[in-house]
C-alpha cells in the first residue's frame, strides 16, 4: 500500500518549486466543471489558433453546446462514446468538448489506423458515432466499413489546411458536420451532470503487442493529471494566462490531450494549433507569435537545429523547452541549451496514467542528465522486483516502475485478465524498467516486453541507444534483439547518420562501444538507414524493426 507522502519518505520531494505543495491531493472534480469553469474565466481570450482562425473561450463554449445539443438530439449521452478520428484541427476540441458536455465519453483513432484497426476499435469501444474530415486522407477509409455496418454514423468535418485547395465532397453514406449542427445554433451551454467516477475517455494504448486494449480514464483521472502538472509548473512563466504555446504534438495522444489542451484549457493558455511538423515553420511561428513554450519528440529538435540559420533566428520568447517520446541526444541538449539559455526538459508517462508521471524539474543539475525527471505531487512511484512485486529496491537497482494515484485507470475495457496482471495490492505496474537514484531521480532503461535476454543476461535496448547515440557520426539509433545461435538473442542497432558522416563498420561501432557496455550488451549487428520507423506520435518504432527482421528471417527460410 501507499506510504504517507513527506519529505523523508519520497526524496524527489526536495526538488519541487517553492510553492509546490508536497502533500498535493487534487480534488477530485469532472471535466465538465473544469472546462466550464475556464469557459467562464476566460471568455473573450483566444485560447486556439488555426492558420489565422482564432477561437476565444467564448467561442468554443458556444460551439461545444452545438455539439452537445446535436449529440443528444441523436440519443447520445450518458454511458456512450464517440468516436473521434481526427488530427490537430479545430475540430477535434470542438467535439471533444461536446461529446463530454453531453455526458458521453470519447474514443480516439489514429488518424494512421488501418481500416482493420479502425473497425476493431468501433466495435470494441461501442461508439455509436465517429467524426472524421472530409478531406480524402481521412474520409477514404470510410466507404467499406459504413457499406458493412462498423461504422453506425459517419460525421465528416471540412478542414482547407488539409485540404490544401482540393474539393473534398462528403463521402455517400455519411453526414456534413454543418448539417449535424447546424438545427442546434445557439443551443445553450447546458452539460449532463456528470461525476468524477464515469468515464470520460477510452483511450488506446500504442505500445502493446498484439490487439490493442483501451485504458479506461474518469473524469478524475483526467482532471487530477491536469492539475498535477499545473501544480507541479507552479509560478512558471509557461502556464500563466495567455501564454502562448506550439502545438504539433498530436491531441488524439494522451499526452497532447491531458499536457496540453486540457491543460492550458484550465490555465486560460492561447494555443497555436498546427497540424503537422515543419522546422522551418515552428522557428517563423516563435519569431512572429512570441512562443513561449515549445515542445515535441528529440527529431523535433534535430530538425530545427539543422536549420542552416538557426544561428541567426530570435529563440527568446522561450521560456520552456520540452521533449520526450525517446532518448535526447546530448548534443542535442547542449545546443538547444547554447541557443535559448534553456534546458530541455521533459517527464514520463502512460497512457494509464493520463499520462501523468514524472516531470523534470526546472532547477534539474547538468549531471542528471537523462533523467525522466521526479514525481509530480499528488502521486506516489516505486521501483519493484521484476519477479516479485511486493518487493521494494533500493535506490540505483534496477526493476520495474510502479504508481499509485488519482491519475491511474483502475480497468482496461472488457480486459478483465489485463486488469489483474497490472496491479499488484494497488499499485500499477507499468512495464518500464529503471531505477531511481539517491536523489530521488527516476531514470528509465527500457520496456519491460523490449529486454533482450542474451547468453542468460538481460539486455536492455534503451540503454545501448543512448551509448550509441555518443557517437559523432549518429543521428539517431534503434535497437532490437535478433536470433542468435550461440546466445539465443544479440543485439542489432540501426543507424542514421549527420549530414555529411560516412557509415563504419560494425568492429568499430564495437571498439567505440568498448568502455561503454558490458560485453555482453555491444550490438553484434549493423545496419544503416536513410530514416528509421516512429510511431505516429514520433517515438522510436522497434515493434515496426522487429517485424521487418522477422519478415527477412521469413523470405530466407523459405527460399533455402
Amino acid at each position: 500500500m501507499s506510504l504517507p507522502l513527506t519529505p523523508n519518505s519520497r526524496p524527489w520531494m526536495k526538488h519541487y518549486a517553492a510553492g509546490v505543495a508536497h502533500d498535493f491531493d487534487p480534488p477530485a472534480m469532472t471535466l465538465t466543471a473544469m472546462i466550464s469553469a475556464a469557459f467562464e474565466t476566460y471568455g473573450p481570450q483566444v485560447l486556439i489558433e488555426y492558420y489565422g482562425t482564432e477561437y476565444t473561450f467564448d467561442r468554443m463554449k458556444a460551439l461545444t453546446a452545438q455539439v452537445a445539443a446535436a449529440l443528444k438530439a441523436e440519443g447520445i449521452g450518458k454511458g456512450d462514446r464517440v468516436a473521434l478520428h481526427l488530427p490537430n484541427c479545430p475540430w477535434h476540441p470542438v467535439f471533444f468538448f461536446g461529446t463530454i458536455a453531453a455526458g458521453a465519453a470519447v474514443t480516439h483513432l489514429s488518424p494512421l489506423d488501418a481500416d482493420r484497426e479502425i473497425a476493431h476499435k468501433m466495435k470494441d469501444s461501442g461508439a455509436k458515432l465517429l467524426v472524421s474530415l472530409t478531406t480524402p486522407e481521412f474520409s477514404s477509409h470510410f466507404p467499406g466499413l459504413i457499406a458493412s455496418g462498423e461504422v453506425p454514423k459517419l460525421i465528416l468535418c471540412p478542414d482547407p489546411v488539409s485540404a490544401k485547395g482540393r474539393e473534398c465532397p462528403v463521402i455517400d453514406g455519411a453526414m456534413a458536420a454543418e448539417a449535424f449542427l447546424a438545427p442546434h445554433h445557439g443551443a445553450a451551454f447546458a452539460p449532463e451532470a456528470v461525476t468524477p467516477d464515469d468515464m470520460a475517455l477510452l483511450q488506446y494504448t500504442g505500445g502493446t503487442t498484439g490487439v490493442p486494449k483501451a485504458a479506461i480514464l474518469t473524469h478524475r483521472n483526467l482532471t487530477s493529471a491536469v492539475q498535477m502538472y499545473s501544480e507541479s509548473a507552479k509560478g512558471e512563466a509557461s502556464q500563466a494566462p495567455e501564454a502562448a504555446n506550439l502545438i504539433y504534438s498530436p491531441l488524439f495522444h494522451i499526452m497532447g490531450l491531458t499536457a496540453t489542451l486540457l491543460k492550458r484549457t484550465h490555465e486560460g493558455g492561447r494555443l497555436h494549433l498546427r497540424l503537422r511538423y515543419n522546422p522551418e515553420e515552428a522557428v517563423k511561428e516563435i519569431e512572429e507569435k512570441k512562443i513561449a513554450a515549445f515542445a515535441g519528440v528529440p527529431t523535433t529538435w534535430i530538425g530545427l537545429l539543422a536549420l542552416p540559420d538557426i544561428d541567426s533566428r530570435d529563440l527568446s520568447s522561450l521560456v520552456y523547452a520540452g521533449s520526450g517520446g525517446a532518448p535526447l541526444p546530448v548534443e542535442v541538449y547542449n545546443r538547444v541549451k547554447q541557443l535559448t539559455g534553456l534546458k530541455i526538459r521533459g517527464g514520463w508517462g502512460m497512457t494509464e496514467t493520463s499520462p501523468a508521471g514524472t516531470n523534470v524539474p526546472r532547477n534539474m543539475p547538468d549531471d542528471k542528465l537523462g533523467t525522466i525527471g521526479v514525481p509530480l505531487p499528488g502521486l506516489d512511484m516505486r521501483i519493484v522486483d521484476v519477479e516479485d512485486a511486493s518487493r521494494s529496491l533500493a535506490p540505483n537497482e534496477i526493476g520495474e516502475m510502479a504508481i499509485m494515484g488519482p491519475n491511474v485507470t483502475a480497468a482496461y475495457w472488457n480486459k478483465p485478465n489485463e486488469t489483474a496482471e497490472a496491479f499488484h495490492d494497488g499499485w500499477f505496474l507499468t512495464g518500464d524498467i529503471g531505477y531511481m537514484d539517491e536523489d530521488g531521480y527516476f531514470f528509465l532503461v527500457d520496456r519491460k516486453k523490449d529486454m533482450i535476454l542474451s547468453g542468460g543476461f538481460n539486455v536492455y535496448p534503451l540503454m545501448i541507444e543512448n551509448a550509441v547515440h555518443q557517437h559523432p557520426d549518429v543521428a539517431e539509433v534503434m535497437a532490437i534483439g535478433v536470433p542468435d545461435e550461440y546466445r539465443g538473442e544479440s543485439c542489432k542497432v540501426f543507424v542514421t547518420l549527420r549530414a555529411g558522416a560516412k557509415e563504419f563498420s560494425l568492429t568499430e561501432l564495437q571498439d567505440f562501444l568498448a568502455d561503454k557496455l558490458g560485453r555482453h550488451e555491444i550490438p553484434r549487428q549493423l545496419e544503416f538507414r536513410s530514416e528509421l520507423p516512429h510511431t505516429p506520435v514520433g517515438k522510436s518504432d522497434r515493434k515496426a524493426l522487429k517485424a521487418e527482421e522477422a519478415a527477412k528471417r521469413e523470405a530466407l527460410e523459405t527460399a533455402s
